[in-house]
């Protein structure tokens, strides 16, 4: 059965408890007893279902969480919350529910820390999975045009908390900006630009000054890694492998202009 499949049985508080299934609960509008909890604590992580479900849950809610970083929630971000649900193909039922997590994300009260926590521990290492994770929550904090400051500052701790180094925070934040076209900016026709060779060596990781060879290994990684049957297999929702596509493509496009700046075969 899948995660979409253990929330219509009602069994996802026997297969989650803890922050996330508090804020599931919350947004399904149901109430754990301690007993419940206790009992699903003591089911291990790692099943598929399981970890596609603190997926869905973790990126609806600290996605509702960051919009309200700066003190508001643009309708930007809101519609890049909404876009998200669009290329997930959510039928209404999934689209209420993101909308519910989005706004638990935004109370007071949101255990980030203990969402993030237990996010990683679901996650059982799978450091490509958290890394699409935090790739969205990075184009929606640059859903209205700009990295606000306080949006920053809280990316850097869910990054901390998740077990990423700031080189990984600074190297990520540049490939969402590049492709996002954040650094491209116009020619002198005012006709906008699309990633600069810069920018496409940031999506590969990798200086300019590397050789060829180099170059192929980090563009085969990347492909690895973003596999979307692997990213699947390791708890990926199905619904979001339009996600993992589209980064495929981006890797793909960026290796393909180096390729052709360098006269590679």
């Amino acid at each position: 059965m899948s995660w979409w499949g253990k929330v219509l049985g009602g069994t996802f508080g026997f297969i989650m408890g803890g922050p996330l299934g508090a804020v599931l609960g919350g947004a399904l509008g149901h109430k754990f007893d301690k007993g419940l909890e206790s009992f699903s604590e003591r089911i291990m992580p790692g099943g598929q279902a399981r970890t596609q479900l603190a997926f869905f849950t973790a990126t609806f809610s600290v996605m509702g969480h960051l919009a309200k970083a700066d003190g508001r929630v643009s309708a930007n971000e809101i519609a890049f919350a909404k876009a998200v649900m669009a290329q997930m193909m959510f039928n209404e039922h999934q689209r209420k529910l993101a909308i519910e997590l989005f706004t638990q994300g935004r109370q007071p009260e949101f255990d980030l820390d203990g969402v993030l926590q237990q996010f990683k521990r679901e996650c059982q290492r799978r450091h490509t999975l958290m890394q699409m994770f935090l790739e969205i929550q990075l184009q929606a904090a640059y859903a209205d045009g700009e990295l606000h400051p306080a949006e920053k500052k809280l990316l850097l701790h869910v990054f901390g908390v998740l077990g990423f180094s700031r080189h990984e925070f600074d190297h990520l934040e540049a490939m969402v900006r590049a492709v996002n076209g954040q650094g491209g900016g116009y020619s002198a026709q005012g006709q906008e630009r699309g990633p600069t060779l810069a920018e496409d060596y940031t999506v590969l990781d990798v200086a300019e000054t590397v050789s060829d060879s180099d170059v192929k290994k980090s563009y085969r990684r990347l492909m690895s890694q973003h596999h979307p049957d692997k990213l699947v297999a390791k708890g990926l929702p199905e619904e979001m492998i339009k996600l993992a596509n589209e980064k495929t493509q981006q890797i793909r496009k960026s290796y393909e202009r180096i390729k052709q700046s360098r006269g590679m075969r």
